[in-house]
């Protein structure tokens, strides 16, 4: 039986070495609950670059060889701050792939209305634009790059927001631009559902997406002077107040 334990007896360096590992373990968990987990492994990619986002409607406007793009996208419940990370990834994204004049992103909440006419005021969580070349878009206005603004609160059961209405600065927006890891997209439902659905779910994706894009006649519903088409938006969420 003596034999056995000397046999089976541990040496002191490697005694040494599972108390130190131990050790480094006990103390790297108190650092991360007194430090916070952000500042001791850096932040998480949803603190950097927003949710993933789920695609609601696309409209594309074509007029006076300009192009804008507005896309309305769902998120899970979360922050303000966070939607309108959220947002300004996915309009970079667009920018990016499209090379538009204007991009608006409107960030709405999972259970938030799908008809266009619905989305106003409070349904509204998070709205940004973003307008690379400002000067030949909005002639005889304040030239913007970025605009953004989101209610602060988060979103009841009907997907209407609460809190107050913040209208970011834009070197804080400009900032938070740049800080960016990744930028992606947001999920497409219907082309998911043509990918697992075959050819035929195909070409209706194909035809919902020439449906979307709109090219106004003058006079008609987009036909007002450029300069005003993206203030219909900013208007949009004061109308909760």
């Amino acid at each position: 039986m003596k034999a056995l334990l000397r046999i089976f007896r541990p040496s002191r360096k490697l005694v040494f070495i599972i108390a130190g590992v131990a050790l480094l373990g006990g103390v790297s968990g108190g650092a991360a609950l007194f430090i916070g987990k952000d500042r001791l492994l850096g932040p998480s990619a949803e603190t950097m670059n927003g949710l993933s986002c789920t695609d609601v409607n696309l409209v594309t406007i074509k007029k006076q060889n300009r192009v804008w793009i507005r896309k309305y996208i769902k998120t899970e419940p979360t922050d303000g701050m966070t939607r309108v990370k959220t947002a300004l990834r996915v309009a970079k994204t667009i920018y990016d792939a499209q090379r538009p004049d204007l991009v608006q992103v409107v960030v709405l909440d999972t259970n938030g209305p799908t008809l266009r006419s619905d989305i106003r005021g409070r349904a509204i969580g998070a709205d940004v634009v973003y307008i690379p070349h400002p000067d030949p878009v909005l002639e005889g206005t304040e030239a913007k790059t970025y605009t953004a603004r989101y209610y602060d609160g988060e979103a009841a059961d009907n997907g209407l927001f609460f809190g107050e209405r913040v209208d970011l600065p834009e070197d804080e927006i400009t900032a938070m631009n740049a800080s960016f890891r990744d930028y992606s997209d947001c999920i497409d439902p219907i082309a998911v559902a043509a990918t697992k659905g075959g050819e035929g779910e195909g070409k209706k994706t194909a035809k919902t997406a020439e449906a979307k894009e709109v090219k106004p006649a003058e006079g008609g519903e987009h036909g007002s002077a450029p300069a005003k088409e993206p203030a219909a938006p900013e208007a949009a969420p004061g109308a909760g107040h």
